[in-house]
């Protein structure tokens, strides 16, 4: 018999972030980066204008990638809209804080307080659509960190709340306190790192209708070049993007977008081309059977 088989899974259509709409594919500013207004306006430009209206960004980016300073992309970004004021409409802006270099993680309130402005002055804007606290700080009781977020909610400054890398128990935690949306989960999701499809991250994220976001859908280009992957996983890949007429890039971000939490995925490249063609992953039809044969292709183990 061979019944579902043939089902094709849905990796398409719009997602729902809290009051906001984006698609299904998001743009990272990670390595945004630099002082080229010009290059940096043209990537987002080509961002928008390939459906990834969520524009992530960080006010650690830039720090840890090609020596540059903190806050350097979410500066570079601030001088792209006030260069383009057209452009911060058409997005949903995302930033996170969370991470200072030598500590390392700090969410208490003074410093929640401080860093949202510092990200407002860097990005030239009244507000932060979705402010995400990026690694959990395990050091902050978690109402003083939703006390913080709540109170940059109120005032306008922040309009939605989410979260990076947080544990089941401390996403817990903070919900007993916030009294904001906490709409969104950031952690990393690909075929090379299936955590959060074992671990019930994204049944809870369907439970609480919360979004996820996965960064490193790609696993930082190496589900491409299949550097230091299993031979099997990027035969595989290879077969299936042979099928669908696409490319290793096609493949891998189906996959992540074809689980029903409908995830996002963050695209991280600041390469136009690929920048361009990554919506290839919303043509193509990946069947249950092959998302199984591509999880066990990854693990190196058949599924029980």
């Amino acid at each position: 018999m061979s019944f579902g088989t043939q089902e094709n899974l849905v990796n398409g259509g719009p997602r729902k972030l809290g009051s906001k709409q984006v698609g299904p594919l998001a743009f990272g500013c990670w390595r945004l980066v630099g002082d080229d207004v010009a290059n940096a306006t043209a990537r987002i430009e080509a961002a928008l204008d390939n459906g990834m209206r969520l524009i992530d960004n960080a006010d650690v980016y830039g720090l840890d990638w090609g020596g540059q300073a903190f806050g350097e992309s979410e500066t570079l970004l601030g001088k792209v809209l006030a260069s383009n004021t057209a452009l911060r409409d058409r997005m949903v802006l995302a930033s996170k804080g969370g991470i200072i270099p030598g500590i390392p993680y700090v969410a208490s309130a003074d410093y929640l307080n401080a860093a949202v402005d510092a990200s407002l002055t860097r990005l030239q804007t009244d507000h932060i659509d979705l402010y995400q606290i990026h690694r959990p700080d395990m050091f902050a009781h978690p109402a003083e960190t939703a006390a913080a977020l709540d109170g940059l909610a109120q005032a306008g400054k922040i309009g939605m709340v989410g979260i990076s890398n947080y544990t089941q128990a401390q996403e817990d935690a903070l919900r007993r306190f916030l009294k904001a949306p906490l709409v969104s989960l950031q952690s990393e999701y690909s075929l090379a790192a299936l955590t959060m499809l074992r671990d019930g991250s994204l049944d809870r994220c369907m439970s609480n209708d919360t979004a996820f976001l996965a960064w490193s859908p790609l696993a930082g280009g190496k589900l491409i070049s299949g550097d230091n992957m299993p031979s099997a996983l990027m035969a595989k890949i290879d077969e299936l993007a042979a099928r669908e007429n696409t490319d290793r890039a096609g493949i891998a971000l189906a996959f992540v977008l074809a689980h029903p939490a409908a995830p996002i995925a963050i695209i991280g490249s600041q390469n136009l081309s690929r920048i361009e063609t990554a919506g290839q992953a919303l043509t193509v039809n990946l069947t249950r059977q092959d998302a199984y044969a591509l999880i066990e292709a990854s693990e190196g183990v058949p599924l029980p």
